[in-house]
């Protein structure tokens, strides 16, 4: 802990951390990045001497962070129930792969297990609180104490709270190495690249599902696709449909992936749940507010991750 007075300077560092925490409880960079200015806005707001009183900065970020993203995973389930077709986590990319610029807001996330689109894609299915008491303490360990002061409930409810949310998170069984994942999404990029459906078919599992996010603002199927030969059809088309598309292998959320570019412009980021030696889950992403972190290098990232302003933060308490 540190000492009484470190309020002014006890903050340097945090905001790297503070975005971790928030992206995993959201599944959105933009809005983690405006939970973590407003928390940090905050603190700046409070008198000199009251800051200084903080015994640990990080803690009291921490804490305001994640009641704000708990009044937005409040108000997000309301937004995505009229979004276009279905939401997914927006896809990161891997900082070395785009040079590691540290200026960069995906480049301050770490990539592990617990930023996988499979992973992001299971949060999504617990409410508010369980998901704040799962995240804080199963994936960053805070104590079920602290967590009670985000929460505003004992430290015994936020304890049933994550017990609940873990219920829902499937067992992983045998882990896949990363070069048997990556090795079946190369395969998975040839048979696409050459049309070959049966290739596909023999990629995917047979209960495989796609699911893609469009969000209104780019050509996406509205529902998921299941079954391993309606995917691979549904694949053939859109490479019917979109000549000069050219995919690349890259990391998604820490995972091998695929991106689709055509003249230098990221359009589709696909991330693969793999399972088996097969394809189990793919998760399609097209909507542009969702690929700033993808831009190309070189780019001017300002114009790439503009997007419509969110509504203010400040009444949350």
């Amino acid at each position: 802990m540190e000492a009484a007075g470190a309020g002014a300077e006890g903050t340097a560092g945090e905001r790297g951390r503070l975005i971790n925490v928030a992206y995993r409880l959201l599944g959105s960079l933009a809005e983690a990045e405006d939970a973590v200015q407003e928390a940090f806005a905050r603190w700046y707001a409070l008198p000199r001497s009251r800051r200084d009183e903080i015994v640990s900065p990080g803690a009291w970020l921490t804490t305001v962070t994640g009641r704000i993203c708990l009044d937005v995973l409040g108000s997000a389930r309301v937004r995505r129930e009229r979004y276009v077709g279905a939401w997914l986590p927006d896809p990161l990319p891997d900082p070395v792969e785009r040079g590691g610029r540290g200026s960069d807001l995906a480049d301050r996330m770490v990539l592990d297990e617990s930023v996988t689109m499979a992973f992001l894609v299971v949060l999504e299915t617990m409410t508010p609180a369980e998901r704040v008491s799962f995240v804080l303490h199963d994936v960053f360990r805070f104590p079920f104490a602290e967590i009670a002061g985000v929460l505003g409930r004992t430290p015994a409810a936020c304890k049933q709270l994550a017990a609940s949310a873990r219920r829902r998170v499937p067992d992983a069984g045998a882990p896949v190495a990363v070069d048997a994942r990556a090795d079946v999404v190369r395969r998975v990029k040839e048979a696409w690249e050459n049309k070959d459906i049966a290739a596909l078919v023999d990629l995917l599992d047979p209960s495989a599902v796609m699911t893609a996010d469009g969000g209104g603002l780019a050509g996406a199927v509205l529902r998921p696709v299941e079954g391993d030969a309606r995917i691979a059809s549904y694949m053939v088309a859109i490479a019917d449909r979109a000549p000069g598309l050219e995919l690349l292998e890259r990391s998604v959320n820490g995972a091998p992936g695929l991106v689709a570019q055509r003249g230098g412009v990221v359009l589709t980021v696909a991330a693969f749940d793999v399972s088996e030696g097969r394809v189990a889950r793919i998760w399609v992403v097209r909507n542009p507010e969702k690929l700033g972190p993808w831009v190309t290098r070189g780019r001017d990232d300002r114009a790439c991750q503009a997007s419509p302003s969110r509504r203010d933060l400040r009444n949350t308490p």
